[in-house]
């Protein structure tokens, strides 16, 4: 325990310099009653009583005044808490292929819903980024514990190009996830990435074995969430007014993968996904700090208790203060 003014504790000296005056004064006291009468008959005047009963309530007095004194000094205690900071970076599949309707309404919204489950059960204190990957990937909101911004960011994805590189934007999710301050330990709070996506690797210059590498030696686990089925078509429109149909199948090898060798763990559609499984391990892996508490209060509080309990005996006992 430690002080932010301890020079008035000094006040404290006064305590038994009051304790003394009582014992003088309870002296004084027998000796006015002796100047009216024979000490030895006073027993069949008046009944005195026990010793314990006259010096109980002024003890509580002075308990609940050096309480009050403790109270002035400021009194502060430490205790080792959790340091409840992470960083979950969310990477939204928003390539042609996920406006396949073979998920209702289709597969975007789908993955949609998974992100806004992860807003929704974020913890306090943790930080969320979102990634969106076509045949490239963009963050479109930094890790920040403003939630307005991340559910923007989610609302406004839309589908694009054809293009999947799903590795690539793994890949840049861990970059994103590093660069998250340092705590006051010197390391980096812990992250984990969630992809949500129907699959497949067509574009992008970097493998699933180079990404999946690169969250495992930074110690990132990747979640992943297949969307889709294996029926999944889109239309484009075509010159003349015609359409075409592309088959775009879901493809879950490539989030097997990526979860297997980070850390993380695979479901197979949005609906067996569930928040704790990233949120429980997530939490474990947090550190503690020691953090400063004053209790200023609670010892102004007790002070005031002990010295109504002392007032209270007093007057039910003596019909008097103290």
């Amino acid at each position: 325990m430690s002080f932010a003014a301890p020079e008035l504790l000094v006040l404290l000296a006064l305590v038994p310099l009051a304790a003394a005056a009582h014992v003088v004064h309870d002296g004084m006291r027998d000796r006015r009653a002796a100047s009216w009468a024979a000490p030895a008959l006073l027993p069949n005047m008046v009944s005195r009583p026990p010793a314990w009963r006259r010096h109980l309530p002024f003890t509580l007095m002075l308990l609940g005044v050096s309480l009050l004194l403790v109270g002035f000094a400021r009194p502060k205690t430490h205790r080792t808490v959790k340091d409840n900071q992470a960083t979950v970076v969310v990477v939204l599949d928003v390539s042609g292929s996920m406006a396949a309707v073979d998920a209702r309404p289709n597969r975007l919204a789908q993955a949609q819903a998974v992100a806004e489950a992860l807003v929704r059960a974020l913890p306090k204190g943790y930080r969320m980024a979102v990634i969106t990957f076509s045949d490239h990937s963009d963050v479109v909101a930094p890790p920040s514990s403003d939630l307005t911004r991340v559910r923007g960011a989610i609302a406004a994805a839309h589908t694009g190009p054809q293009g999947t590189a799903l590795a690539a934007a793994v890949f840049h999710a861990v970059q994103v996830a590093r660069t998250v301050p340092e705590l006051k330990s010197g390391k980096k709070p812990p992250a984990a990435i969630v992809v949500v996506s129907d699959g497949g690797i067509t574009a992008g210059r970097v493998s699933v074995q180079q990404a999946a590498s690169r969250a495992a030696n930074a110690k990132v686990p990747v979640y992943t969430v297949l969307v889709g089925t294996p029926s999944g078509i889109v239309h484009q429109p075509l010159k003349g007014g015609f359409n075409e149909q592309i088959e775009v199948p879901a493809q879950p090898v490539a989030l097997q993968f990526l979860s297997r060798h980070t850390g993380g763990r695979y479901f197979e559609a949005p609906q067996s996904f569930t928040t704790r499984a990233v949120y429980h391990r997530l939490g474990s892996r947090t550190g503690t700090r020691r953090a400063t508490y004053e209790i200023t209060a609670a010892a102004a509080g007790g002070g005031i208790a002990f010295m109504l309990a002392g007032v209270g005996l007093s007057g039910l006992w003596f019909r008097r203060l103290v």
